[in-house]
């Protein structure tokens, strides 16, 4: 029996509860840490390159050598998942998190601070597979694209608090390469303070219960039934019969998948698992983290003040906070295609308008500055940019990730989506250094290519997927 032929009684059993909010929260916490961990180096990247002396291309490794963790993170927490659990691989992404953030605040050199960024960068990308794939397993299928935006919510947020955190301790400071407490200067504390949040998402999941799927995948239908009836609060034995069953029918005998189950007709892989993994590189390369880990850098480049540039880059910041709380009000009624549409449609026109404004920038190195009107218009290009991200791309990718391959693949086929977000973000984030010396019109005009292939993409490709029940996930 179909979803669609399931009687209106058990399917009116399934209830979002404030308890699978408070769930949903919780593992979204990771999401916090993905945000966090990721954009804290934007307040300390002038300091770390005048204190190590690196250039464009060092600096730009430097930065970006975290999402190389990440992309292994990614690639490794579905197979982790599957042996040990979703809610036991978040515990270990929240230690190599709290480890990163004290390896990374107490650095010597360089080198040893890529090792801490890459061993906090597999905590972020464990976390960035795990959280989407446990929430949407857990929620309800009425609701569960806003519980899987409190994901994005969370990186934004986690994005917002490393921004400020980053301003506040210059501030307090003087200057990011100014001492600061113990004698230690202000970017070490930028990544020195990350242990908190780290070890409150480690807390927190120790309260959640396991994924009713994992359970039901590890023949433990008993346990699988309790968090059903506590989670989705729901009361009817027939009901929670129905539900157990159509979730082992959706898993068959393929619980531990591989990727040879990801093989397929097209270029060697299913066309599902290629949409997944274009949803994630196009993310990427429409440059969004070029704003959340350069643009302190980049506004104190063309004539802002070092203080200006932070608060600017926080107030960007609370933009992208805003448009992912109306986007969680629009994904469940809107649908995940329509706002991709509209997203990819205004990311080209202010990305080009960006590109644009910087070919009027006059001077060179430490002397470029950008003239009014185009500075103005660059601050109003580069927040509309966001907030088309922040309601579309940003949410509705990790929404589709987490729920729209088949049960039977769901979890390697998520990290390899994931791993490929992860290289695509690497390939962004340590070429900028690079391509801004070229000129930051030729930077911005590329991504707004991207943003335009972007667009065709979702035309052509994606699947609507609200309202969807998991198990009916086309393969």
């Amino acid at each position: 029996m179909s979803t669609r032929e399931m009687p209106v009684d058990l399917a009116l059993e399934q209830r979002a509860t404030a308890r699978i909010v408070l769930i949903a929260a919780a593992a979204a916490l990771g999401g916090f840490l993905f945000g966090f961990d990721t954009a804290v180096i934007n307040g300390a990247v002038e300091a770390i390159r005048g204190g190590f002396g690196l250039n464009a291309a060092r600096i730009g490794i430097a930065v970006s050598c975290a999402l190389l963790g990440s992309a292994l993170g990614a690639w490794y927490a579905g197979p982790l998942a599957d042996r040990l659990g979703r809610v036991r691989t978040m515990q270990v992404a929240a230690l190599l998190l709290a480890i990163s953030a004290l390896g990374s605040g107490l650095v010597s050199g360089m080198w040893d601070l890529i090792l801490w960024r890459v061993v906090g960068g597999t905590g972020v990308g464990m976390a960035s597979v795990i959280a989407p794939t446990y929430i949407a397993e857990v929620s309800p299928a009425q609701v569960r694209g806003r519980l899987g935006s409190l994901q994005q919510l969370a990186i934004v947020l986690g994005i917002f608090a490393a921004l400020l955190s980053d301003a506040w301790l210059a501030s307090t400071a003087g200057g990011a390469s100014a001492p600061l407490w113990l004698g230690l200067e202000a970017w070490r504390w930028m990544f020195l303070v990350a242990v908190v949040p780290a070890l409150i998402y480690g807390a927190l999941v120790l309260g959640v219960p396991e994924s009713p799927r994992h359970l039901v995948a590890k023949a433990r239908l008993v346990e699988a039934r309790e968090v059903l009836r506590e989670v989705l609060a729901m009361r009817s034995d027939a009901a929670l019969d129905y539900k157990l069953g159509e979730i082992e029918r959706s898993l068959k005998m393929e619980y531990r998948p591989t990727l040879r189950d990801l093989r397929g007709p097209r270029l060697g892989l299913l066309p599902v698992v290629w949409v997944g993994i274009l949803l994630s590189v196009f993310q990427q390369f429409v440059g969004i983290n070029v704003i959340f880990y350069y643009s302190s850098a980049l506004w104190h480049s063309v004539g802002f003040s070092e203080a200006d540039s932070f608060s600017i880059t926080v107030a960007t910041s609370v933009v992208n906070v805003l448009v992912t709380l109306v986007a969680i009000g629009l994904v469940d009624k809107v649908g995940r295609k329509p706002l991709l549409v509209v997203g990819s449609a205004g990311m080209a026109i202010t990305l080009a308008l960006m590109a644009w404004c910087f070919s009027e920038a006059v001077g060179s190195g430490a002397s470029l500055t950008l003239p009014a009107p185009w500075n103005i218009t660059a601050l109003v290009a580069a927040n509309a940019y966001v907030v088309f991200f922040g309601i579309s791309w940003g949410p509705m990718v990790w929404v589709l990730l987490g729920e729209m391959f088949p049960n039977r693949i769901r979890a390697v086929a998520m990290a390899v989506a994931a791993a490929a977000q992860w290289l695509a973000n690497f390939v962004i984030t340590s070429s900028f250094p690079a391509l801004a010396e070229v000129g930051l019109s030729f930077a911005y005009g590329l991504y707004a290519g991207f943003a335009l292939l972007s667009l065709l993409f979702v035309v052509l490709a994606v699947r609507e997927t609200k309202g969807m029940e998991l198990e009916d996930m086309p393969g």
